[in-house]
């Protein structure tokens, strides 16, 4: 398996592709699989104790050889091979960060050079390995170029004997860059390859790759993490009313799924054997101000914002409100923009809500991205004693809000899976989710949560907006089903067991043993 991200690893989880990558090879591993996990050791990787320098691998890269090391790492369960690879093209900002922001004037530069490499180092591993592995597994664009080097570099032959399949995570971030004439680009990273434009190219942008494309091109076979969003990306974009779809590659999926090549599986989740204890409101309070510390103290938070959310938790020290609402996600247009969609009485969701909600409850949401989403959520809950927005992440505290809740609020655009409705799911917190991909696959209206959809980006917002409130009103008016909705949640089960089993005879051509 070949990733960014990998969620087995201390800071090796950004998204969902750290969980997957943490989740699925244990899982495969039951089935009698030995998998081998490759990402970039980012600086930080290759010095976790007990890591072990394996060889020196000499690849032709940007016109030069480059040295990268490949270390193996230790990882929590011993059947699995955690590999990393280092080169100070994998932490061009400084050790730790998996991905780097790019100005907007260049989109994916930094990353995509780094992940070219990651692919042309793990291109030559396989090529230079003396037992081929049965398959090759690549996550999202960032590992989609192996597929091109498999395709168009005479020396890397051995590689077309080896079933290769792709995973779409998000169709969204597809990691286009210039053919040409850039630093940051396919003949910069790969001079003299040989390519076919039609193959690697972008169907809109004629003189730039498309890593997500190629990918979807090439590979023997390819999966969504969701069976809906595996049928809603074969559909165009329809801004007008707020429909996400191909992302302008449905036309290549259309064709990957008349070919049989397409599928979709659910992610899994992981469950404990006892269930979390929720903790008392005071504790809750103590942990976000603990949290709220350690991002002043490392400079993220300033001094004013420390006290600012002192101030309003202390408003709250009284006792805990009748609603308890949380949300837990990555300030993206993706996950918030429903949030601030104004419906068609004119407020936005979130206000909504917040009206609704009154002195009688509280949403405390958690989450960093966007900078200017980051401040539109931070300036309404300036102006909010009801909304308490926590500007940066902490998987500590995360988890403590997904069992402190009475309710979950997803309202993503669209969603290829989604984990955080799954673990608000898990401790037994009913979600509000939107009626696309995983999220549609996993909770079920009336019966393990509540989901809306509307016609427009307008009416989504005040569908969203109403099925909170209705949600509320059968907290108050039946309690006896609120609390059958809150159990049937916890008891719902998205194994990656199952999942598993699926990639074994869908993705990788395996009969179930």
């Amino acid at each position: 398996m070949v990733a960014a991200e990998n969620g087995a690893l201390p800071r090796g989880k950004v998204g969902g592709v750290g969980d997957v990558i943490k989740g699925l090879p244990p899982a495969l591993a039951d089935l009698g699989w030995e998998a081998t996990v490759i990402t970039p050791a980012y600086g930080m990787f290759h010095q976790l104790p007990g890591s072990e320098h394996l060889q020196e691998l000499t690849i032709p890269f940007g016109g030069r050889s480059e040295s990268v090391s490949l270390y193996r790492v230790p990882g929590p369960d011993a059947r699995i091979t955690h590999l990393v690879l280092e080169h100070p093209l994998f932490s061009p900002q400084g050790p730790g960060k998996i991905y780097c922001h790019d100005g907007s004037d260049r989109p994916f530069a930094i990353d995509s050079g780094k992940f070219a490499l990651l692919c042309a180092a793990v291109a030559n591993y396989v090529q230079q390995s003396e037992e081929l592995p049965d398959v090759v597994h690549l996550h999202d664009w960032h590992a989609a170029l192996y597929l091109a080097l498999r395709e168009f570099d005479p020396t890397l032959s051995r590689l077309r004997q080896v079933h290769t399949v792709y995973t779409i995570h998000n169709l969204a971030l597809q990691g286009i860059r210039p053919l040409r004439h850039d630093s940051s680009s396919l003949e910069a990273w790969f001079p003299g390859l040989a390519y076919d434009l039609e193959t690697v190219g972008d169907p809109r942008y004629h003189d730039c790759v498309n890593p997500m494309a190629l990918a979807i091109r090439l590979a023997e076979n390819l999966n969504t993490v969701s069976p809906s969003y595996a049928r809603e990306i074969l559909e165009p974009n329809d801004p007008a009313i707020g429909f996400h779809g191909g992302e302008g590659l449905e036309q290549d999926l259309r064709r990957a799924d008349s070919e049989s090549r397409l599928t979709g599986i659910l992610n899994g989740c992981e469950y404990e054997n006892r269930p979390a204890v929720s903790p008392k409101w005071g504790k809750l309070l103590d942990s976000i101000m603990a949290e709220a510390g350690n991002w002043h103290d490392s400079g993220t938070m300033s001094r004013e914002d420390l006290d600012g959310l002192a101030g309003k938790l202390d408003a709250f020290r009284g006792g805990r409100p009748a609603n308890v609402l949380t949300s837990i996600g990555r300030m993206t247009p993706q996950k918030v923009e429903l949030f601030l969609q104004e419906t068609p009485d004119g407020p936005t969701a979130l206000d909504a809500i917040l009206d609704a909600l009154g002195d009688k409850g509280v949403i405390i949401m958690l989450g960093s991205g966007d900078s200017q989403l980051e401040q539109q959520i931070a300036l309404r809950a300036a102006g909010r004693s009801n909304l308490i927005y926590l500007c940066g992440y902490s998987e500590t505290l995360s988890q403590v809000l997904y069992v402190a809740g009475d309710m979950f609020l997803m309202p993503s655009s669209f969603e290829p899976c989604g984990i955080s409705q799954l673990l608000a799911m898990k401790n037994g917190q009913p979600c509000v989710v939107h009626a696309v991909g995983g999220l549609k696959d996993t909770v079920e209206h009336g019966v393990t949560g509540f989901v809306f959809d509307g016609q427009s980006s307008a009416d989504k917002a005040g569908d969203f907006a109403e099925m909170v409130v209705q949600a509320l009103a059968l907290k108050v008016t039946s309690p006896r089903k609120w609390a059958g909705i809150r159990n049937r949640a916890a008891e719902r089960r998205f194994t990656w067991d199952l999942a598993a089993r699926q990639y074994q005879e869908d993705l990788y051509g395996h009969p179930g043993r």
